[in-house]
């Protein structure tokens, strides 16, 4: 799809890398500047307790398949006209730095385009490019509404297990820049383009968000329910210790699922309407708790597939790398694997590991510089 595309890219941590591999996954060749005075992407740096990696921690194992790594000081003369010689060479630039640091390092995109009209360059902030705040996955899910909408009603504001708003930024900037690629395989014309962490986590706020601009329901953390589906996202113990999970969209998918628990209560005024099923959502929890219990996870299950009805057991993560979809997409190199950033192809892959720090530095200035 990509080959013979360049991208640079000037990013670390999730979102921006993350964007630099799935231009990889696609054929591009995909060169990432990491700082030598520091050691790099700071991911690196960040493993699990007892976790016994190189200098290719886990975290960073996770948006870095497929790239080559240039260890280059920026802050120096040598450093910095190394970087706008690749530039000239460069289709894609990623970069995620704090508003006022790509200028003082000579890597901006009014300073690179200089050098190549056609650049196309996409770039990660926190907040936008007129506010120099850190940008943290975790302080803009604070901040961003998600945070107060998870966890139980009694429980505090909850963070999200994934640094979710970092993959959603990164989905944004891939659709930018690829629509940037479009305008300039028209127009011959480069483009800047940008996204802000925050802006990309709330216009994901979604049905949430409208529940509030619209419906003038201002939504509350209720746990795994939805808060406007009922049953949906609610899970219930079976008899073998398992747990359930159920997601009812339609009123046939309700009925029928009252079939297979044997309640006869899809008549009843109370659940009739998805609305009044709302409404009554803890009567309605309670009676399905005391029959699902009945069953052992894998009899209901295919009860519930036979009958489309959408439910499935929630399963750790082990679990989910059992499944046949999961052995769809994972990468595999030199004993290391990982997961797929575009699942859109099942083209199989033949991608570099995720590389060791400075790795490809002589390689690449070699044969750029």
């Amino acid at each position: 799809m990509f080959q013979g595309l360049k991208v640079l890219e000037l990013a670390s941590v999730l979102a921006g890398p993350s964007v630099g591999q799935f231009f990889a996954e696609l054929g591009a060749e995909v060169i990432k500047v990491e700082n030598l005075k520091t050691g790099g992407d700071i991911t690196r740096t960040w493993r699990g307790k007892n976790e016994t990696t190189d200098d290719r921690s886990a975290y960073f194992c996770s948006v870095n398949w497929g790239k080559k790594s240039v260890a280059i000081d920026l802050n120096t003369t040598w450093g910095k006209s190394a970087v706008q010689k690749l530039a000239q060479q460069t289709d894609i630039i990623i970069a995620s730095y704090k508003p006022g640091d790509a200028e003082k390092l000579g890597v901006a995109y009014q300073q690179l385009s200089d050098y190549n009209k056609q650049l196309i360059y996409g770039q990660i902030t926190g907040y936008g490019s007129d506010n120099d705040r850190v940008g943290y996955d975790a302080v803009i899910q604070a901040e961003s509404g998600f945070m107060d909408l998870n966890g139980l009603p009694e429980g505090p504001p909850t963070k999200m297990p994934v640094a979710l708003i970092d993959v959603l930024a990164a989905h944004h900037l891939k659709e930018a820049l690829l629509i940037a690629l479009l305008k300039k395989e028209r127009t011959g014309a480069g483009s800047f383009v940008e996204v802000s962490l925050i802006e990309a986590a709330i216009s994901s706020l979604a049905n949430q968000a409208s529940n509030w601009l619209v419906a003038h329901q201002q939504p509350k953390r209720q746990g795994s329910a939805h808060p406007n589906i009922a049953p949906y996202g609610e899970s219930f113990l079976t008899s073998d210790g398992k747990r359930v999970l159920v997601a009812i969209g339609s009123e046939r998918q309700f009925s029928d699922l009252m079939n297979v628990l044997g309640l006869h209560i899809a008549s009843d005024d109370r659940f009739r309407t998805n609305q009044n099923r709302v409404i009554n959502r803890n009567v309605l929890q309670e009676l399905l708790a005391n029959a699902i219990v009945k069953f052992d996870a894998d009899t209901l299950m295919k009860q519930i597939h036979a009958k489309k009805i959408p439910a499935g057991i929630i399963q750790s993560v082990p679990d989910v790398f059992a499944m046949k979809e999961a052995q769809k997409i994972l990468i595999e190199s030199k004993a290391l694997r990982g997961v797929r950033n575009f699942v859109g192809s099942n083209q199989p892959l033949n991608l570099l590991p995720p590389p060791h720090f400075g790795e490809h530095t002589e390689e690449v200035l070699t044969q750029y510089l």
